[in-house]
């Protein structure tokens, strides 16, 4: 799937926002916020400008795991939806406390995928006042190279910034030649952490564990194949960044921090090997043992093991000598598109 080259910051042209996605002018404090409800976690983030960025306000972020079983019914199970509006209420609380004057929130691949999707679409607004857009997969990756590419290392030629999400990853080969960097290409996999775990993770010995990864990776890889094929090639030294749970929590055990911390993470470099190396660690572990390691817990031990699957095949997609880490995206990016437009 690929685009005409374009910069990042513009909307695309086939999908513009619904109005209703926009909310609650109102109030003198212009904060902004936006809200990513993906197929495992539910992330808003408030913020107020600030010189040519913005403040952090207020944050929340919970693991809602919205997509879980959607693969085998192709729909949102009840207890799924439930777990979400819980969570939505607490951010449609906040937005109320902090007097937001411009919001706007968006659901991405488990709601794209999902039967029930509208209905749960209805259903969010209805019970928390929160109109959830449904965007495209275009959107998506567009929204998280304009959130987090200021931290792509310098260097000269394409490069390459990827998402893991739960139910799909995104891939976004860009030139970031100018302060706002162009997409060239860009391809969307039906493979996250939840989707592929549901499909081919599991085992109860080192073997079965073993055959579960590999399975996952040659899965991911036949996904990216198309895109694969249309990659340039050359000698120069390739640029690697990601943003999603994966790489932040894989970079935390890179760190062997005790809890996580967000300065120490975002903007981190880590050589590919130490990245490839903590990944097949934590492949060959139980969940039980996964559980155990600070910044995973029980919350991420079950999925992270795919996350690593979809990050090995990245490296092999993109052979970089070095991953950058972005904890920042789609949230980000929406913030400043949100207050690019209101300014203009």
């Amino acid at each position: 799937m690929s685009t005409n080259p374009a910069a990042v910051g513009a909307a695309p042209t086939s999908s513009a926002p619904d109005p209703r996605a926009f909310s609650r002018r109102t109030g003198d404090a212009r904060h902004y916020a936006a809200l990513d409800l993906g197929t495992n976690n539910c992330r808003l983030l408030i913020a107020r400008p600030q010189g040519d960025g913005f403040a952090v306000v207020d944050a929340f972020s919970r693991i809602v795991r919205l997509g879980e079983g959607l693969a085998a019914t192709g729909r949102l199970s009840d207890a799924a939806i439930e777990r979400t509006l819980a969570a939505l209420r607490v951010c449609a609380d906040k937005l109320r406390r902090r007097n937001v004057s411009l919001a706007r929130s968006v659901a991405t691949e488990a709601c794209r995928r999902a039967a029930n999707g509208p209905a749960f679409i209805e259903r969010a607004l209805a019970e928390t006042g929160i109109h959830l857009d449904i965007i495209s997969a275009e959107e998506e990756a567009r929204l998280a190279v304009l959130g987090c590419h200021a931290l792509l290392e310098p260097g000269e030629g394409p490069a390459l910034v990827f998402d893991i999400g739960g139910g799909s990853t995104e891939l976004v080969l860009v030139d970031d030649a100018d302060p706002v960097p162009r997409v060239l290409d860009w391809h969307s996999a039906p493979w996250g952490v939840v989707s592929l775990t549901e499909s081919a993770g599991g085992g109860a010995t080192v073997a079965e564990r073993a055959m579960a990864y590999d399975r996952m990776r040659a899965l991911v890889r036949e996904s990216f194949a198309a895109f694969a094929a249309r990659l340039p090639g050359g000698d120069a030294p390739r640029r690697l960044l990601g943003t999603s749970g994966t790489v932040t929590t894989l970079a935390s055990v890179h760190l062997g921090l005790a809890h996580y911390d967000r300065a120490a993470v975002d903007g981190l470099i880590v050589p590919s090997e130490a990245m490839r190396g903590i990944s097949r660690s934590l492949a060959g572990m139980t969940i039980d043992e996964r559980a155990t390691l600070p910044c995973i817990g029980t919350e991420r031990a079950d999925l992270v093991v795919a996350g690593c699957a979809i990050l090995e095949s990245i490296l092999d997609l993109w052979p970089a000598a070095r991953v950058g880490i972005a904890d920042r995206g789609i949230r980000e990016g929406i913030l400043k598109r949100l207050m690019r437009a209101d300014r203009a």
